[in-house]
């Protein structure tokens, strides 16, 4: 099975969900652990051996120390948009800073998430990456009949 440009960034978004939602999160991830069972869930359907486990659990310990400064940029713009909601002085062109200075870090948290992910993915065989494919199709599916779920519940 050949994969496209937009399948193999569709498979490593993916692989980036089923192993590291939990990263993308930061420190507001559940329980604090970088993994979770998120890992294990990827485990068993794509059926990793235990060196690749490891593997990929390392991949992303090593991206934290990238990860964290990102993470505490994001939290800051966070309060400070928080900050200028209670403060009673509203300012549109502040609030306009702040959301353009805090899309700025998401995009840096996204692309150094991806970039882990990438690096995750060829930890996979051909036959682990074609299942992922599989696993992707699926899920976008499953998206695109949620997404006209609610187009057709919503208001006109």
């Amino acid at each position: 099975m050949k994969l496209g440009p937009i399948n193999v960034t569709s498979a490593v978004l993916t692989l980036a969900l089923l192993t590291g939602v939990a990263a993308a999160q930061g420190p507001r991830g559940r329980g604090g652990d970088f993994f979770g069972p998120m890992l294990g869930r990827m485990s068993d359907v794509l059926d990793l051996t235990d060196a690749q486990q490891a593997q990929i659990k390392q991949i992303f310990q090593n991206g934290k120390s990238t990860m964290k400064p990102l993470w505490e940029q994001e939290r800051q713009s966070h309060e400070a948009m928080r900050q200028l909601i209670t403060s009673g002085k509203f300012d549109q062109a502040t609030a306009q800073n702040i959301a353009n200075q805090e899309a700025l870090i998401h995009a840096q948290i996204e692309v150094q998430h991806a970039a882990l992910s990438a690096r995750a993915y060829e930890v996979l065989t051909a036959d682990q990456k074609t299942k992922l494919a599989q696993v992707i199709a699926k899920h976008q599916l499953q998206m695109q009949e949620r997404m006209q779920q609610h187009s057709q519940l919503a208001p006109q």
